[in-house]
């Protein structure tokens, strides 16, 4: 479903005032957040895809990171998860199935979040994920609404794992970018966590499904700021990313992204491939103590892309 039509089905739904949800769905954050007390409340989400990789180990792994990543672009730790799966039972085997949520669970292990049940469904395509409970501070929350101007925004990780995937589906990938992708997608976002709880960081989302352009948005209209991006500065996972683009190896999400991107974003340089990590919105004093923080827990990059700026005519402007 494109952002629009997303947006257009949110609105139209009722909504019901209560102190203890501190975000919701209006702000089309990762997570929602339900306050406990005055030093706890709950973030929660549900993430789940189809195969994006032929392995099921990977599959797993991608599909639970991706869940848990949800909590941690929040600020919050996940506790606990629930298996969310539907197979084709006359095409995909119990060992198959078993593999996938071997994967899963050794990604919520990682994250120290215990996998503790699911639901299952007869489904005419594979579809593996989670949803997630966790906990976080109520002081320390990142939210999208809360970029401020003068901030500069960081990416924890390369883009162009959707072109990738797509050249491994078309088999146009070399084996090295396969592996390099894979990794990518199955490591966890778990500084978001130790970023939020050292308060160094404002406002933070999980780019995923509607790309770097389509999140930033997001963020951008729930701040009611807009964000200038350099292309230039905007890391990719490597040069064959561009041969690929070249080979129109593009998924239809992509596609879709830009078509929804068109109204919001001043095109005045070609973008690179957008899918990734975490994006940051840092208080420009802080943004040392920030780079430090992701050096030392090893994020696959730390690139100050761009910058919030007070509301444009359009949200976000990718120029030099």
């Amino acid at each position: 479903m494109s952002q629009q039509a997303l947006a257009q089905v949110l609105r139209q739904l009722p909504v019901f005032a209560n102190r203890k949800v501190l975000v919701n769905s209006s702000t089309f954050d990762d997570a929602g957040i339900y306050r406990l007390d005055r030093h706890r409340a709950l973030v929660q989400t549900v993430d789940f895809f189809t195969p994006i990789v032929d392995d099921p180990f990977a599959y797993g792994q991608i599909a639970a990171a991706n869940a848990l990543s949800d909590v941690f672009a929040m600020g919050g730790r996940p506790l606990t998860a629930l298996n969310i799966m539907g197979f084709p039972m006359n095409v995909v085997s119990p060992k198959t199935i078993t593999t996938i949520l071997r994967g899963g669970l050794e990604k919520a292990a990682e994250a120290g979040c215990a996998i503790i049940g699911g639901h299952s469904i007869r489904n005419p395509e594979p579809i593996y994920g989670l949803a997630v409970t966790g906990i976080v501070d109520p002081r320390h929350i990142m939210t999208n609404a809360i970029a401020r101007p003068g901030d500069l925004l960081v990416l924890t990780k390369p883009l162009g794992t959707g072109i990738a995937t797509t050249a491994i589906k078309r088999g146009l990938a070399s084996r090295r970018l396969e592996k390099r992708v894979v990794s990518l997608m199955s490591k966890i976002n778990s500084v978001g966590a130790e970023l939020g709880e050292k308060r160094l960081v404002r406002a933070a989302i999980d780019i995923t499904g509607f790309g770097l352009v389509g999140h930033l948005a997001e963020m951008c209209r729930a701040s009611n700021v807009s964000a200038i991006v350099d292309p230039v500065n905007v890391p990719a996972i490597s040069d064959e990313i561009i041969d690929l683009i070249g080979r129109d190896c593009i998924p239809g999400g992509s596609r879709d992204n830009l078509k929804s991107a068109r109204g919001n974003v001043d095109w005045e340089r070609t973008p690179r491939p957008i899918s990734g990590g975490l994006l940051l919105s840092v208080a420009e004093p802080l943004i040392a103590k920030v780079l430090r923080v992701l050096k030392i827990a090893q994020t696959p990059c730390a690139a100050v892309v761009g910058k919030i700026v007070r509301r444009r005519r359009s949200l976000i402007c990718m120029t030099k």
